[in-house]
């Protein structure tokens, strides 16, 4: 019992020791809460930058209606709702029969894997395997350029490096 005591007793020391220690670590340097201004003012010119502009709800169903209603009568028809799918299912369909086999539908996969067999082994070691990589376009950042932190010179008055 003596054993669980002093356990518990030296859990809660260690507990308190390291929130006094986190706060008063935390009071000694205290960091500066950004501003709302501080990312919307331009490094160049210390004008505010203008809000972009953004698309409401209504905007983007009204721009998505426009595609959809191809006859601009103000409606949209269920073949003008299927269009897109029709024009999907045409490309696949080769043959133009109708109907999708395994091949139309895996073309592209089967062409891919054609063009990556180099040795046409029928299958692919790692280098062929590597060329089959999906290419993914660059994506671009919505974020507001902020001007980069400048670093605080050192305590003691040395240089930082």
């Amino acid at each position: 019992m003596g054993r669980f005591l002093a356990g518990v007793a030296a859990a809660i020391l260690l507990i308190s020791g390291g929130l006094l220690l986190w706060r008063s670590v935390s009071a000694a340097d205290p960091v500066p809460l950004p501003t709302a201004t501080m990312g919307l003012v331009s490094p160049i010119a210390a004008e505010p930058l203008a809000e972009p502009p953004a698309a409401s709800e209504k905007t983007r169903e009204e721009k998505r209606f426009a595609r959809y209603d191809r006859d601009r009568d103000g409606n949209v028809a269920r073949d003008e709702y299927l269009l897109a799918r029709r024009k999907a299912f045409a490309k696949l369909d080769t043959n133009g029969d109708g109907r999708l086999s395994f091949e139309e539908y895996a073309i592209k996969t089967t062409e891919k894997f054609g063009k990556a067999d180099a040795d046409k082994s029928g299958a692919l070691n790692a280098p062929e395997f590597a060329t089959t990589r999906v290419v993914r376009k660059a994506t671009t950042s919505r974020r507001v350029n902020c001007p980069p932190q400048q670093a605080a010179p050192a305590a003691d008055g040395e240089d930082s490096q």
